[in-house]
């Protein structure tokens, strides 16, 4: 079975909205709803758990009921950070899933994310153990020295940048974070599971991505993603006008 962890418990300070930027509409419609409808129409997600603030518990209820998000059979609250929330949802997966099973996770403001991203990091899940999105560096990279200047340059060749989604078997991520609470690494870790899992010594391997695919994070973002659903429409009004007036003829 392939479960998709949808974290939905951001705050979204950056975005300057008073509401966290999953719910903010867009075109009329939540962003997080357009997330939860990308893995209840893929056809190789089985079922979905939402991972929210307590606050807003009541709020996705709405949502997945108003927009038949028929795949959710989970939702939790999360917690105070990014590692606490997604352990959260890996922890109530217990004794629900298999170990052998694949968890997908992905940020409820991912909502470019595409059928074709979220296939391949099962495909690559089910080969290596787990699959990061990722994608290649077109623009010239540096290291910065300090704020506003750098003196030093990156291959570009020589790195990759994450994105959305992550896939895991969930046996290996539940010990990953039950090994990080033993140990007492998780507060000191960078707020990713890539990060809990470079620190615990494991190899991450990388999965289908594209620049389009992005986090919303600022207003720019908001506009972007805004811009791209208006164009859909309109290739749909096109392609319906051609449509229409061939069964004219």
């Amino acid at each position: 079975m392939n479960i998709a962890v949808i974290l939905a418990g951001g705050k979204g300070t950056r975005i300057g909205s008073n509401i966290p930027k999953q719910f903010i509409k867009i075109m009329g419609k939540p962003i997080l709803a357009y997330t939860l409808e990308i893995f209840q129409f893929n056809k190789n997600i089985d079922a979905i758990e939402v991972v929210c603030h307590s606050d807003w518990v009541n709020e996705v209820n709405r949502i997945v009921d108003e927009y038949g998000i028929t795949k959710v059979k989970w939702l939790v609250c999360g917690g105070n950070t990014f590692q606490e929330s997604v352990l959260k949802g890996v922890f109530n997966l217990k004794n629900k899933i298999f170990d052998t099973d694949i968890v997908v996770i992905s940020f409820g403001v991912s909502p470019m994310t595409t059928d074709d991203i979220i296939d391949d990091s099962i495909r690559i899940c089910k080969e290596h153990g787990n699959a990061i999105a990722s994608e290649d560096m077109v623009l010239c990279t540096c290291i910065k020295d300090d704020e506003y200047s750098t003196t030093q340059s990156i291959l570009r060749e020589s790195i990759k940048g994450f994105s959305n989604p992550w896939a895991f078997r969930f046996g290996e991520l539940y010990d990953a974070y039950d090994t990080a609470i033993k140990s007492g690494i998780l507060d000191t870790l960078e707020p990713h599971t890539t990060s809990l899992y470079f620190a615990l010594g494991k190899r991450l391997y990388f999965s289908k991505s594209v620049s389009s695919n992005i986090k919303i994070t600022t207003r720019e973002d908001l506009e972007l993603f805004e811009g791209r659903l208006l164009l859909e429409q309109k290739k749909q009004q096109a392609k319906t006008n051609i449509n229409g007036g061939k069964n004219d003829d």
